[in-house]
Parts: C-alpha cells; sequence; structure tokens
C-alpha cells in the first residue's frame, strides 16, 4: 500500500522537523517499508509525503500505536484533500523487471453505494 500525501507549506523547516518525527515512527513499525518527503521544484509550498507498507493490514497496525497517533495522525490531518491518499500499487520493477500484483479490491468497487455491497466475492 502507499500513502500519499500533498501539503501546502508556510514553514518548512518546521514542517520538515514534524515529518522527520513522523518518519522515524512509522518508519519503525513492522511492515512499513520505506518513507519520503519530497519538496516541488515548480512551486515552492508544495511538498509530498509518500509511505509505502506491505499490505492493508501493515498500515493499519503501523496506525496504532499511542506515538504515532500523538505525532502521525496529526501531521496527516493537515494534508490538502482534494485528493485519495492511500493506493494499492497494480505494478512495481527493480533491476528492469516489472511484477504485475493483483488488485484487493472487490470486482464491483466504485459500482455500488455504501451499504450495498457484502464484500469482495474474488478479487480482481
Amino acid at each position: 500500500m502507499l500513502l500519499v500525501c500533498r501539503f501546502r507549506v508556510s514553514d518548512p523547516e518546521t514542517f520538515t522537523e514534524r515529518v522527520k518525527r513522523a518518519l522515524e515512527l512509522l518508519t519503525a513499525q513492522p511492515g512499513c517499508d520505506k518513507g519520503t518527503l519530497a519538496r516541488s521544484t515548480d512551486e515552492d509550498d508544495r511538498w509530498v509525503l509518500t509511505v509505502e507498507f506491505e499490505s492493508v493490514v501493515a498500515y493499519r497496525r503501523a496506525m496504532s500505536p499511542f506515538p504515532v497517533r500523538e505525532h502521525v495522525i496529526p501531521l496527516l490531518s493537515e494534508a490538502l484533500t482534494d485528493e485519495p491518499a492511500m493506493y494499492e500499487p497494480t505494478l512495481t520493477s527493480t533491476g528492469g523487471e516489472v511484477e504485475e500484483h493483483t488488485s484487493l479490491l472487490a470486482e464491483d468497487a466504485f459500482t455500488v453505494r455504501l451499504g450495498e455491497a457484502a464484500g469482495p466475492a474474488k478479487p480482481r
């Protein structure tokens, strides 16, 4: 799973210190593979935080410890909300080889309304 949070930042020094602490906490959790903070080269107040998790379960568990809830959740709540934040990988590549991943979304995802789906019958 990939967490992508975009931010508009007015105080880069304070922001990067907060993100540094958040990344220390998150990447210390089992199943959290890596995190990256990047600054836009086009707009100086735009930043993006990406964090990779082994699975949805790893993401949820990583967000559970009290120090994470105390430091990370408030930071993430400041992210811009005009786009989704969680993504599941479909293709990954290392060393020139591409790996295809099976989606965990239900076959009828995005076609039913809240309360209508009983759960995935089979993966896509």
